[in-house]
């Protein structure tokens, strides 16, 4: 299924069956991490992808993790609900949806994903897993790594994602297609609402 069909947060996969031509020479440099900690080492699924937004980090860092949000500019994400109060920080709880569509080896359905975040610092970065289950689909555990860093002309964004579980391992291509496709679309989505908003101006670093 990134997108998600993991987790970790999952990032998710779209209702797009877009197949990517090649992993991004980025996917083959040191994985990322926050607080020390990145995605699983031993995943056969996994994906990695950057992007350049023109707009302040803040405004980057707010849509990113003001989580209840993400369903006005992300169309993947049908539903989502915090499971805890107060600003995202490490321990927080979300749990969303998104559909998936289907493959040769699984149905149509709707992911239920539940992401707990594992680390967090402010305007840097974020990391998350957690499991996403659906109906003939189910991952054990994605883990998704997110970082920030300010360049001239507004903020390089990269994203780094594993997945795990029987299910999405039995078609390794097929499920490292669909994650790869979640991601690419998160960060165009992303782009598109940093871009839009009439505050944003990017910072000269």
């Amino acid at each position: 299924m990134s997108r998600t069909l993991t987790a970790a947060l999952l990032a998710i996969p779209l209702a797009v069956g877009a197949a990517l031509v090649a992993t991004p020479a980025a996917a083959r440099t040191a994985p990322l991490t926050c607080g020390g900690q990145g995605v699983d080492p031993a995943a056969k699924i996994r994906y990695r992808t950057e992007a350049v937004i023109e707009a302040p980090l803040h405004t980057v860092w707010n849509l990113q993790t003001d989580v209840e949000r993400w369903p006005t500019w992300q169309p993947p994400v049908a539903s989502i609900e915090r499971l805890d109060g107060g600003p995202l920080r490490t321990g927080s709880r979300f749990r969303w949806t998104t559909p998936v569509p289907p493959t040769a080896t699984t149905p149509a359905t709707t992911l239920v994903i539940t992401s707990t975040v594992r680390q967090l610092a402010r305007e840097r970065c974020i990391r998350w897993t957690g499991p996403a289950v659906g109906v003939g689909l189910g991952i054990d555990n994605g883990v998704h790594v997110w970082t920030f860093t300010e360049v001239r002309g507004g903020v390089l964004v990269r994203t780094e994602e594993t997945w795990t579980g029987a299910q999405v391992e039995a078609d390794v291509p097929t499920s490292t297609t669909y994650l790869g496709a979640g991601l690419e679309a998160w960060l165009t989505h992303l782009t598109a609402a940093a871009e839009a908003d009439p505050c944003a101006r990017p910072h000269q670093a």
